[in-house]
């Protein structure tokens, strides 16, 4: 595949394809990638963000599953079905995760958050199954950790709720605390460097690759992860805040189509703007 290289910006890289992670990310990955890779996984064939890597053990809509060697195959296990409450252990079914942030998002966090596109509620980023206290280690009793970021205040909320009881049990509340982004998260990060001048080069090299204009997120794959400032050697002045502030870094690809290279683009969610480095 003939590679093209633009300006400092939008190279559209061919090569053996490999797993994206969220640590790679952090640390500065090469981007891999075959034009013919296949890009529905996690997204439902639709050209939309899968859910960033680093996020282990979050349950929302989905269930672990691991294979086994033919003939030593584990006794099958009763899935609960959409609508059921799980027992023990099991994963949180859809209706447990709904509830979870529904009882999780209370009326006043609802009308004082904010989220990453800037409407009312703070941003939902993960629910998991919560460990029973050691003050009551009822394993019957289910109860979920729901997670949250607050853009107004950059506040990173986890609220662990009682399944049977429908209450709050604890919240905490952590300041420069940065988990890795929610799929809405990093969307909006695309949104926001499509707005902006920076996004130019992006929006040619696909242009050039596909003969169409790029006006949406979701006409590409996407991924990303945190932008953490104690970890790059030049740090510009306008992303001195992340950290604080909520900045991510993307890799992007035309959907079953060549990488673009954008990983010199920082998106600052909290300032809503777009810098770039190195």
């Amino acid at each position: 595949m003939r590679q093209l290289v633009r300006r400092h910006l939008g190279k559209l890289l061919a090569g053996t394809a490999i797993a994206v992670t969220g640590t790679a990310l952090m640390v500065g990955i090469t981007l891999p990638g075959t034009a013919g890779a296949d890009d529905t996984n996690g997204t439902g064939g639709q050209a939309r963000g899968p859910v960033a890597a680093g996020r282990a053990g979050a349950e929302e809509g989905g269930e672990a599953g691991s294979g086994s060697a033919a003939g030593s195959r584990p006794p099958a296990v009763a899935v609960p079905r959409e609508g059921e409450r799980g027992v023990g252990s099991d994963p949180l079914t859809p209706a447990e995760l709904s509830r979870a942030e529904q009882i999780a998002l209370t009326p006043a966090a609802r009308s004082d958050g904010e989220n990453a596109a800037g409407g009312r509620g703070p941003q939902h980023l993960a629910t998991n199954l919560a460990e029973p206290p050691p003050s009551a280690p009822d394993a019957a009793v289910r109860r979920a950790e729901v997670s949250f970021y607050d853009y107004r205040a950059d506040e990173l909320v986890t609220s662990t709720v009682n399944l049977d009881t429908g209450k709050v049990e604890r919240t905490g509340v952590q300041r420069g605390v940065q988990p890795s982004p929610h799929p809405d998260e990093l969307r909006e990060a695309v949104a926001l460097i499509l707005a902006d001048p920076l996004g130019s080069d992006l929006k040619a090299d696909y242009r050039h690759a596909t003969g169409r204009s790029l006006t949406s997120p979701d006409q590409l794959w996407f991924n990303g992860d945190v932008y953490r400032t104690y970890r790059e050697k030049d740090v510009p002045d306008e992303l001195a805040r992340c950290g604080e502030h909520r900045c991510v870094r993307l890799v992007t690809k035309v959907v079953n189509g060549p990488w673009i290279e954008i990983r010199n683009l920082i998106v600052d969610l909290s300032a809503r703007t777009v810098a770039r480095v190195g």
